[in-house]
């Protein structure tokens, strides 16, 4: 349970807009972290990597995500009624290690069109104390908004550091790394992941000033800005730019340059509509993906070109415009039919975005929710793990789809399962959780037991 006092303020919310994290300590009970690294190592040194199952082998973590400051944080950034997602895993980097790769995480393998707005989010949680010698994970701030690896993620890299109980709340598509090991003992890093399950409508955090702290020579002050206005539940603040310019600059050879003209487009408003429309439809995937966020931000007069993008030939564009009506959140409520058609595209790249899609918009469930229902079906994991979630934000709007949750609960696909189990704990209506209920009979884990310990 947060309180007040535990959400962010308005400077934690900046420098989770600007760098993409923010790092904080859970003060628990002496030797509790200990006692977590202790399990952990216990587990590795039996067992091996425990994966998804590393809460209930581990079930003491679960009171790390339940301390106030870490329900704050969230509740802050996701809003209070976001969810744990059901991937999780527990990272060990062994002592005389060397650096590991810069990434992104993945969408489990599937490729994805990244949302910049924060609806994912991540805590690392390292039950040690995490020192330059010893593996810290390093991050680079500002990274989030970026697709492309640029060349000095190493020299913009800083390591997260600080005693036991430390965590780090990262936007999910932040560039990050595992760097060296040093020493001869180990380092565990838990990453839990969470999502977002309604759309902002006002501030979540404990916001005194309503206006973005401009910084002159900001490299991205408009992108920054737009995402404050965004978590407070507010239209974007308009621009001035010049569009023949910003036409221009959307097609530059530099994604920050192409990237603040996106967002500079999407301020214009509907006067932006046409030069958006040519670069989301033309032949340049980059000027692309940038015009999609661009026509989000736009809202409901791009609507109309977006809702026929949906037809066109070309499966990335048709994607592309399912995920920039999915990205206006309520504001394309006029495209929930055209979305409900696109669930049948030939493509699960499209079926995958538009699914997506009506669980942000989550207007006239009376269409969404059966269609949705039916597409649990699908013959694509992906796109059936993400109908799931997306029924899980209509809440008990999306009753009518226990019978099809109650089904997937047994889908060979661990992701679409466990996303079934937060749709019903969602729903909960009478028979949502009878539902739920009959299966956690059957599927409940023992931490207690194991090879050594057997009954």
């Amino acid at each position: 349970m947060s309180t007040g006092d535990n959400l962010f303020s308005d400077q934690q919310m900046q420098q989770f807009i600007r760098n993409g994290f923010v790092s904080m300590r859970v003060d628990m009970p002496g030797g509790f972290h200990e006692s977590i690294y202790d399990r952990c190592k216990a587990i590795y040194d039996s067992e091996g990597n425990p994966g998804n199952n590393i809460l209930p082998r581990v079930p003491e973590l679960q009171q790390v995500f339940d301390h106030p400051i870490v329900v704050g944080a969230f509740d802050s950034l996701l809003g209070p009624d976001h969810v744990m997602h059901v991937h999780r895993h527990g990272h060990l980097t062994q002592g005389k290690s060397e650096d590991r790769g810069w990434h992104k995480d993945s969408y489990w393998g599937y490729k994805k069109i990244r949302t910049h707005h924060p609806r994912w989010a991540m805590v690392f949680y390292y039950p040690q104390t995490i020192t330059l010698e010893n593996g810290p994970t390093r991050v680079c701030a500002g990274s989030h908004f970026y697709d492309e690896q640029f060349d000095d993620l190493a020299e913009r890299g800083q390591p997260v550091l600080g005693e036991a109980g430390t965590i780090a709340i990262v936007h999910f598509d932040l560039w990050h790394q595992a760097s060296a090991n040093l020493t001869d003992g180990n380092r565990f890093m838990m990453k839990f992941q969470f999502h977002r399950m309604s759309e902002p409508t006002g501030p979540t955090w404990n916001q005194e000033d309503t206006t973005w702290p401009s910084e002159e020579g900001g490299l991205h002050d408009e992108v920054w800005s737009h995402h404050w206005h965004w978590l407070s539940g507010q239209d974007t603040a308009g621009s001035s730019g010049n569009l023949d310019e910003l036409r221009i600059q959307l097609y530059s050879e530099n994604e920050p340059v192409r990237l603040n003209a996106g967002y500079r487009l999407g301020a214009l408003g509907e006067v932006a509509v046409g030069t958006l429309a040519d670069a989301l439809i033309g032949d340049e995937p980059r000027a692309r993906r940038m015009a999609a966020y661009g026509a989000a931000i736009v809202g409901e007069p791009a609507t109309l070109f977006l809702r026929a993008s949906l037809d066109h030939d070309d499966e990335d564009i048709r994607a592309h415009a399912a995920f920039a009506l999915g990205d206006m959140g309520c504001r394309a409520e006029s495209a929930v039919s055209d979305l409900v058609h696109a669930l049948k595209d030939a493509t699960p790249w499209v079926r995958h975005h538009a699914a997506e899609a009506l669980g942000t918009i989550t207007g006239d469930p009376n269409s969404a929710v059966p269609a949705l229902a039916e597409a649990l079906s699908d013959d694509d994991d992906q796109v059936r793990y993400t109908v799931a979630y997306s029924l899980a934000c209509f809440g008990t709007d999306g009753a009518e789809a226990v019978p099809a949750l109650a089904k997937a609960l047994h889908d060979k696909n661990r992701y679409t399962s466990g996303h079934a189990v937060t749709a019903l704990k969602r729903i909960r209506t009478p028979e949502a959780i009878d539902t739920l209920l009959a299966w956690m009979e059957t599927t409940r884990w023992c931490p207690l037991t194991s090879k050594e310990s057997t009954f």
